[in-house]
């Protein structure tokens, strides 16, 4: 039988610790550093690949998926483990990159640490715009606050409170300062608002375009026919999970998305806090705003019928049954006293389980 080797890789932005472990022995074959460049990894796990079986795995970072794609189109088994999943013996108060490098090789040699899901490149360049659009629409809250601010320093008040709107940026449009220098600060503010906003239409534009692409077309579909779910939330669905049975039960995906309550039990005593909070922010963060449709009462839109046009029966009754059932849940914990932010929480955890239901089995 060929020797196995266990090969940990702690990387950074320049350089890369490899650590190897054989079959047997408690020593590393080899503990050394390089420049962080993937083709001279190939050439130095070459050597041992001669001689036998390479396993290869690297914790979950910054740097992204181009390292194990490499590996992997070389033929090499490799594993990106997820941060909080590594093992750090830290025994000794001693952390170095070798060390990190030789836990990892000891996790794979005990067949510990399973790798993340890996998206494909399509995956993961449309999850890059989507999430490139969650960072302009923070930009664009901060711009809009800043300008308010501005304003009231000023001590120019809108008449009401629903700013954004129509009247308000005409209001805001035909405002002149005494001073120039404050007409120029409303004006570069005012600008650049637009700006954004603009950039943010043509962002949702090709995002509409891309769910409309055959990979990802049937499931965006479903998922559109959910109330609160349209173009911007089911692709990223779609993009950010890939396979959703690669999730056992819905408890799991909603443990994934951080929506389940953390728990210090011990012996008869039971304690549960807020939500873990772990897990993939960017969708519970999507979900959660979604789930704040079904605090109104349960009513089918004429955009929802629009969406639903050309899905099938069985869907449309889950989803149907989903709306009955969350309006529900949201009205009883508000009659209970739960704050409105709790109960859209709860409702956003079972949404997430309604969702996990229609990609993973006919309905």
């Amino acid at each position: 039988m060929k020797e196995v080797y266990y090969v940990g890789l702690d990387v950074h932005k320049d350089t890369i610790q490899m650590a190897v472990l054989g079959g047997k022995g408690k020593e590393p074959v080899m503990a050394k550093g390089m420049p962080n460049d993937a083709m001279k990894i190939v050439k130095e796990l070459g050597k041992y690949c001669e001689k036998g079986k390479v396993q290869v795995a690297y914790e979950a970072g910054c740097m992204g998926y181009t390292l194990h794609r490499t590996l992997t189109e070389f033929g090499y088994e490799s594993r990106v483990i997820p941060p909080n999943k590594v093992f750090h013996s830290g025994e000794d108060k001693v952390k170095t990159d070798k060390r990190d490098a030789l836990d990892i090789a000891w996790m794979l040699r005990r067949d510990e640490g399973e790798s993340i899901a890996i998206p494909t490149k399509e995956d993961e360049a449309v999850r890059d715009i989507i999430r490139c659009r969650s960072d302009l629409q923070e930009n664009l809250k901060s711009m809009k606050q800043r300008l308010l601010k501005f304003l009231l320093r000023k001590g120019l008040n809108y008449e009401t409170d629903r700013y954004w709107t129509g009247k308000h940026y005409k209001w805001i449009s035909g405002l002149q300062l005494e001073e120039k220098m404050e007409q120029l600060t409303l004006e570069e503010y005012f600008d650049e608002i637009r700006r954004l906003e603009d950039k943010l239409g043509r962002i949702d534009k090709i995002i509409e375009e891309t769910a409309m692409w055959s990979i990802y077309a049937e499931k965006v579909k479903k998922l559109r026919a959910f109330r609160g779910i349209d173009y911007l939330t089911a692709l990223s669905l779609v993009v950010e999970i890939g396979d959703f049975k690669r999730f056992p039960c819905a408890e799991a995906f909603m443990s994934y998305l951080g929506l389940v309550p953390c728990e210090s039990s011990s012996g008869k005593k039971r304690k549960q806090g807020g939500i873990t909070k772990t897990g993939n922010g960017h969708l519970r963060r999507l979900l959660t705003e979604s789930s704040w449709h079904y605090a109104r009462p349960n009513q089918v839109s004429k955009r929802l019928l629009k969406r639903r046009e050309s899905v099938d029966e069985g869907t449309i009754r889950y989803a149907d049954k989903a709306m009955r059932r969350l309006h529900e849940k949201y009205t009883r914990m508000v009659f209970k006293g739960k704050t409105k932010q709790t109960s859209v929480t709860a409702v956003a955890r079972e949404l997430s389980g309604f969702i996990w239901g229609v990609m993973n089995r006919a309905v």
